[in-house]
Order: structure tokens, then sequence, then C-alpha cells
């Protein structure tokens, strides 16, 4: 962050700058955890910054005891689009998942949603081109390492999004969902793709 001088100061004087950072730290006593909390807000305050008070939480998130069979982690947290918690393995140990957070989501199938009913009258050509392009952008970032039933969810409401907006093009020749599956083998839509490995398999 570069230094304002006086003169550049006088000049932007009317514009608001906002600085958004987001971070998590993790500490195993809560003692330590609530020292650097007021350390860090006392840290930031000389630059003029501040920890934002609904985003700044303490949470305790230790991994739960092997003697613990069934239930859940002590939390979860959502932290840029994705939720965070604790999942038993097929092995019965206790292992973080991570999966699409539940709002980020909702926007994705209702951005297709709508994608699908004003592009309608296109050709299927396009449309398969543009549904493609956007499940790849979806994938590339959320493609994470135990997140696939998530994507899984998108790609399915995608194809009912599709079928109900093809659907509504034509009152003449009416597709039914047989037909719709079969055209499906000629455009299919991309399946998801893991490309990053967060933890260890």
């Amino acid at each position: 962050m570069g230094k304002l001088a006086a003169t550049d100061r006088r000049r932007l004087k009317s514009l608001s700058h906002s600085f958004t950072l987001d971070f998590l730290i993790g500490f195993e006593c809560e003692d330590d955890a609530r020292r650097v909390m007021v350390a860090l807000d006392k840290r930031l305050g000389r630059f003029g910054l501040t920890l934002h008070p609904d985003k700044t939480r303490l949470l305790p998130f230790w991994r739960p005891p092997q003697t613990q069979q069934r239930g859940k982690g002590p939390a979860s947290f959502d932290f840029l689009g994705f939720t965070f918690y604790w999942r038993r393995t097929r092995h019965g140990h206790w292992r973080m998942w991570c999966k699409t957070r539940r709002a980020s989501l909702r926007r994705a199938k209702k951005a297709i949603y709508e994608w699908c009913r004003r592009h309608r009258h296109r050709s299927i050509e396009d449309q398969h081109a543009a549904l493609h392009r956007r499940l790849r952008g979806h994938f590339n970032y959320f493609g994470v390492s135990g997140n696939y039933h998530s994507m899984m969810l998108l790609v399915e409401a995608t194809k009912r999004s599709w079928y109900k907006w093809l659907c509504r093009r034509s009152q003449r020749t009416r597709l039914n969902w047989e037909r719709f599956t079969d055209m499906l083998l000629w455009w299919p839509l991309p399946r998801p793709r893991i490309t990053v490995q967060i933890w260890g398999r």
C-alpha cells in the first residue's frame, strides 16, 4: 500500500477506501487465539484498519474424539464460498471436509436458471456451449477434494432448468424427458472435476 503525499490527500479527501482481506488462523489453545485477536486489532488500528465485527469470530473447531461415533464436529464455518466441517470417513476416522456454501450454490443455480430462460430461443449448440463454459468455470473454483457431491447438484439443477426452458420454446414440437435425455448424449454437460487436492488421499 503506497503512502499518499499531503497534496494527494487533499485531492482525494472525498474518496472512500475499503480494503478487504479474508484469512484464517488456527490455534491449539483458546487463550492463544484470544491474545492474538486482541493484538491483531491493535496492530491494524495503527494503520487505520479494523476487523469486521460481523465476520471476525472465534470458533471451536477441534477434531472430535475418536470415541465419538455419531453426531457432528463442534462447529462449522463458511469461508470464500465453502463450508468447512468435520465428517467421519468410511474407516471411522474424523476428517475435515468442505462443500460449496449453501448460499453460493443457490446463487449458481439461480444464475443458470435465469440464463436458460433468457436464451431459450438460441440454437441448441449455442446454449450447450454457454452452459458448458459456465459449469467449467464453476468447477475450476469449487473443484476441491470432498466437494464432488455439491458440484453434481449444480449439474442436475442445470439439466432441469435447461429442460424446462427448452420445453417452453415451441408448442408444436413438445420435448419430453426421454427425448431430452437422448439429446444429452449428443450435447452432454460436463461432469464435475476435482482440480485441487487440499488433503492427501
